[in-house]
Parts: structure tokens; C-alpha cells; sequence
């Protein structure tokens, strides 16, 4: 049985892996002097309830440790392949609600599951570009919830001056320790009306590239 075929059916072998890929990244979340922006922002609105929140994949691995959970609950949502279940374990670790998406469960009872959640306080986090990509290019899910929810969007991104982008279909951004970094969060204050179209899709990507683009633009020193 191959590693992928192990971690498929072994949620032991994921909380492992989780745990081996979480020491690591809780050395450089304490190891960072991190710059925070927008989050004053993200708690306002967390203290009128929960709240929907955006990330590209490739910038994902830091959000756990930057969501303000004293503020308000999140549930992530992560499908069932082997990086999904890690990711999954990795981010229950963090005290955070994560939700499998399973491939056997119907639209109407993942969309049950979570509204479930949004009614009891609690916000709702996914990748804009899914699970498998292609990198950086808007889904219409996060539109169809976005018109469900009818609460404030955000969109988050991290940067560390020192870091490693993976070869990964999502140019996975992997913090190095004992360096500089910016988490920001920022609030979409465009309208997300009727049915999710071209135009609002690409209305979300050019902001969630934007919040990337703040991220980056030069950590502090």
C-alpha cells in the first residue's frame, strides 16, 4: 500500500503527519515577528457574527495560527485526499472546526452541514481556487455561499521575507523560521448578487490577489 493509500485510510497516519508538519510550523509562528493587518477590522465584524473567509491555497498553511479564534469560531472546509486529510488533522490541532468535504456526501447535505454551522456563530473558511486548482482562479462556490451567508466577506494572505515556494500546482508558500512576516485580512466591499457570473468572480480574484499583493509587498525589516 502506497503512502497515499495509507493516509486514504489511516486518520491516525494524518494526525501524525499533522503533528510532524505542525512542530514545524508552530517554530516559525514563534520564531516570526509578525506584522498584523485588518484584523481590528475582522473583529468588529466577528462580534455581529460569523463571517466568510477566503484564502488562495498556495498562502493557506499559516491561516490556523492567524485566525483571532478567542474572537470567533471557523470551520474549514477540506476534501478527503491524502494533503486534504493532513491538512484536516493539522488544522483540528489548531483548535479550529474543520469540515470533510467526502466526494459521497450529496450538495444538499454538505450545504445543510454548513449552514448548520453559520447559524450557530460559526464562520466559514475556503480556498477560492479549491482543492485542486488551477492556481489562483476563482470558484464559483465561494460566490454561491458568499449569496447564502449574506455576511462580510475577507480575504486573507501571509508573507515571510524568508520562505521557499514549493513546486506544487498551488506555488505553495513554505515559511522559513527566525524571520519577518505580514498577515493580512482584509474585508471584499463589493456586492455578491444573484447567481455567481463572470464578472464577480474575477470582481473576487483581483481582490484576493490584492490581499496577497499587500502581503508581500515588502515584510518589515
Amino acid at each position: 500500500m502506497t503512502l497515499r493509500q495509507r493516509i486514504e485510510h489511516s486518520r491516525f497516519l494524518a494526525w501524525l503527519l499533522a503533528a510532524i508538519a505542525g512542530s514545524y510550523l508552530d517554530l516559525c509562528h514563534r520564531t516570526t515577528r509578525w506584522e498584523y493587518r485588518g484584523l481590528d477590522q475582522l473583529k468588529i465584524d466577528l462580534a455581529a457574527g460569523p463571517v466568510l473567509l477566503l484564502i488562495w491555497h498556495g498562502r493557506s498553511l499559516m491561516g490556523p495560527y492567524h485566525w483571532p479564534a478567542k474572537d470567533g469560531p471557523v470551520s474549514t472546509l477540506y476534501d478527503a485526499s491524502p494533503i486534504g486529510r493532513v491538512s484536516g488533522a493539522l488544522q483540528r490541532r489548531r483548535g479550529l472546526q474543520p469540515i470533510e468535504m467526502s466526494s459521497k456526501m450529496s450538495n444538499l447535505a454538505a450545504s445543510r452541514m454548513i449552514l448548520r454551522r453559520v447559524r450557530d456563530g460559526v464562520s466559514i473558511g475556503m480556498t477560492g481556487d479549491g482543492p485542486l486548482g488551477p492556481n489562483q482562479q476563482m470558484k464559483a462556490a465561494p460566490l454561491e455561499w458568499a449569496r447564502v451567508m449574506k455576511r462580510p466577506v475577507y480575504g486573507y494572505a501571509f508573507a515571510t521575507k524568508r520562505h521557499k515556494i514549493l513546486g506544487s500546482w498551488d506555488k505553495m508558500m513554505l515559511p522559513l523560521p527566525f524571520t519577518t512576516g505580514r498577515a493580512v485580512f482584509a474585508r471584499f466591499e463589493g456586492a455578491v448578487v444573484g447567481k455567481a457570473d463572470e464578472a464577480e468572480q474575477n470582481a473576487l480574484r483581483e481582490f484576493l490577489d490584492g490581499v496577497v499583493a499587500v502581503a508581500d509587498n515588502q515584510p518589515p525589516e
